[in-house]
């Protein structure tokens, strides 16, 4: 038996560990988990809907698998890794023996270096970050006395805090030190746009000024004071300032370590190739994107390798690298839908305002700030390589589907903007029910209409049973709609077909809603 320990249970770990053992069917290997929170790993992604109270702490948790080949130590981390005697040492003191060695240690929370921000203990009283589940609990706590919140940072997690806590009722101000808000996903004209939306939902934003130090009064946070001298009263301050690669454990170890740790096309580490890395803490050749797909495509990816039997004498020598797998032309999705109550935000590929100028791409867009609209969609090679769209619901749905499917895009441009243009009548916009079997409709993990129907076919009911057997709305969540519409669809009769048909005995339309089938786990795009 091959001893295989995985440092980390949170999303990307525990994929790994589902994928492996799913794999594994020689039974080859003897997995042993090592994660540091002492709870169930759960979806980290959806952190900011508990903040804004759409979904119960529970609803988070991410199934563990039932095997005997699998140990799970939780609530202990481990603190020296020993690449020569090959075990990995914990807090507690335990040695866990190795073969194969995987990290997914994530990332942690990016403090700034603010006067105010830390005291002895750690956050001053008043200041959290939003990163594990502990996290999340006190901000929720928190806002139970607090009558007024700053966010700091306006990426998509620090977006969907504000307005999660302005859903609870508290009055909240975002302070961004970039011109546009979510900068890695819109422009200066598109932020313009969503700063008005959140001007509506009663939130206030400092755009373009920073924080300089944390105002404190006996232990307590009372207020943020930015570069502009101005004072932002506040008894909650919820940072959002990105994320820091964990990667303490691996170069103490020794390993090559840069920005995260360094891995190759087959994401063993070029240092030590019994040793691999997955997710946020891995720095692969194409670069991190942040997103949760590329560290489930990552652990696929692994899984197979690892499971394959032309590569176990490879990996027993530990001295020979294994033939890489990935496709390059692969696209791991880029796809940014905020999870924000009263905005609408969806972005794709080549967008944001920090991009570089590429006299092969043509950019054409709509701003309509009066009506809380912007689109903009972004071609080159006759395709569609980026696209923002921020208000435009049923024109973001058709622009995610041309640029995931690589669809050709007609010879003018324009035409994709002409939906944007046109008033649909009630019931005109295109259903998932009419895409082609192929179509990817969860592509966090990369799930078709067709593996969608055919698990209906095979008894699936509800949301949660279409989760569990293909693995659908269990990333961002950005994809229930659709597969409630497709449940409904599977299960309406044909015309003319008597209603107790025993294939009919499947919930109708009106009984498969979002709110009456709440799913275990759901995205995120990273912030």
């Amino acid at each position: 038996m091959t001893r295989l320990v995985v440092i980390g249970n949170g999303m990307v770990g525990a994929r790994f560990v589902e994928d492996v053992l799913s794999a594994d069917t020689a039974g080859r290997y003897d997995v042993t988990v090592i994660g540091s929170e002492g709870c169930e790993p759960y979806n980290r992604v959806l952190l900011s809907e508990v903040v804004a109270g759409k979904h119960d702490f529970s609803a988070l948790t991410l199934p563990t698998p039932d095997s005997p080949r699998l140990t799970v130590l939780r609530g202990t981390h481990a603190v020296r890794l020993d690449r020569e005697d090959r075990h990995v040492e914990t807090a507690d003191g335990a040695r866990v023996r190795y073969d194969r060695l995987v990290l997914a240690t994530g990332s942690d929370a990016r403090v700034p270096g603010l006067t105010g921000l830390r005291n002895r203990e750690g956050l001053t009283s008043g200041v959290h970050a939003l990163r594990t589940i502990d996290d999340a609990r006190e901000i929720v706590a928190a806002t139970l006395n607090a009558r007024r919140a700053v966010v700091l940072g306006a990426g998509v997690l620090g977006m969907e805090a504000a307005c999660g806590l302005a859903r609870r009722g508290v009055a909240v101000t975002v302070v961004h030190p970039a011109a546009a808000l979510m900068e890695r996903q819109l422009d200066e004209d598109a932020s313009r746009v969503v700063e008005s939306a959140m001007t509506g939902l009663g939130i206030d934003q400092r755009v373009g000024r920073g924080a300089v130090e944390a105002l404190v009064a006996h232990g307590r946070l009372t207020g943020l004071l930015l570069d502009d001298g101005e004072v932002v009263p506040a008894e909650l301050l919820v940072l959002a300032t990105g994320t820091v690669p964990s990667t303490a454990l691996a170069a103490d170890a020794g390993l090559a370590v840069d920005r995260g740790v360094v891995v190759g096309d087959d994401l063993s580490s070029p240092t030590d190739h019994r040793v691999a890395a997955l997710g946020d803490c891995a720095q692969p050749p194409e670069g991190g994107s942040g997103l949760v797909a590329q560290g489930w495509e990552q652990s696929r990816r692994l899984a197979a390798r690892l499971c394959s039997p032309a590569l176990s004498a490879t990996f027993a020598s530990g001295s020979a690298k294994a033939v890489p797998d990935r496709d390059p032309t692969s696209n791991v999705s880029d796809v940014v839908r905020l999870k924000a109550h009263g905005l609408d935000v969806v972005t794709m590929g080549v967008c944001g305002s920090q991009r570089t100028d590429d006299p092969a791409q043509r950019t054409l867009h709509l701003s309509d700030p009066d009506l809380g609209r912007h689109v903009e969609v972004v071609v080159s090679g006759g395709l569609l390589v980026g696209a923002t769209c921020v208000g435009a619901g049923p024109v973001a749905a058709e622009l995610v589907t041309t640029y995931t499917r690589r669809t050709p895009v007609p010879s003018d441009p324009a035409h994709l903007l002409i939906s944007a243009l046109t008033p649909q009548p009630r019931g005109a916009t295109g259903s998932v029910a009419d895409l082609p079997d192929d179509a990817t409709v969860c592509r966090c993990n990369g799930v078709s209409k067709a593996a969608i129907v055919s698990c209906v076919h095979d008894g699936a009911a509800t949301v949660d049973q279409v989760a569990a057997g293909t693995r659908a709305t269990t990333g961002c969540g950005g994809c229930v709609d659709d597969v409630c519409a497709l449940l409904a669809a599977v299960s309406t009769p044909a015309p003319g077909e008597p209603t107790d048909s025993p294939t009919t005995s499947r919930p109708r339309e009106d009984d498969v809603t979002k709110g009456k089938h709440m799913i275990h786990s759901a995205e995120t795009a990273g912030s």
